[in-house]
């Protein structure tokens, strides 16, 4: 599965507006801070103010927070909330065509995969991510970092190629012994009469 951008710029806004409570953060902030469009910060900052976890204030001295507490938001609740498809493979889509659905081991598979992954998130909260980034902490924004209970070190450092590193294949376990030799004769069991 793959996250959308805007689940992921709308994570990156949560997570700037989870370590800066107590002053408003603007569009044109995160848009030079971050490098995104300052239209797709819009779209992002809308959605996040009719889901209630952001306030948004107009005006000349508006801006945006976090209008609940950093540890009561959670990564999976916000995932749900912004993904729009969770359909891994067609048989979990409304438009499946699939011949193979009702008796496939795929299907179930992917399915716990997909739960475990969001009830790994559901572990994490905002205020998880954001005291576990130090690179936040250190973003060129004027707005000062007012929630910063006690910072570590990210549990492992992702880069594209220790992310690709992570999610390569597994190699194929090859058996140690040689395949057993099928029976040379079939010979069906005797029915009582």
């Amino acid at each position: 599965m793959r996250l959308t951008l805007f689940t992921d710029y709308s994570l990156r806004v949560l997570m700037v507006l989870a370590t800066r409570t107590e002053s408003l953060v603007t569009i044109d902030d995160l848009a030079n801070v971050y490098g995104i469009s300052r239209a797709h910060l819009m779209k992002v900052t809308h959605t996040l103010g009719k889901s209630g976890w952001v306030d948004t204030v107009r005006g000349r001295n508006g801006g945006m927070r976090l209008a609940v507490h950093p540890s009561t938001l959670k990564l999976g609740t916000v995932i749900r909330f912004l993904e729009t498809d969770f359909a891994l493979v067609e048989c979990f889509g409304e438009n499946n065509q699939c011949v193979l659905t009702g008796g496939c081991e795929l299907a179930a598979v992917l399915a716990k995969a997909m739960q475990l992954f969001l009830e790994e998130l559901d572990r994490y909260s905002m205020a998880d991510v954001a005291n576990a980034s130090p690179a936040l902490m250190a973003l060129p924004l004027w707005q000062e970092v007012t929630w910063q209970p006690r910072v570590k070190q990210p549990s492992l450092k992702v880069t594209p190629d220790t992310a690709g590193a992570l999610l390569a294949e597994a190699p194929a376990k090859v058996p140690k012994t040689s395949p057993k030799k099928a029976p040379s004769k079939v010979v069906a069991p005797r029915v009582a009469a």
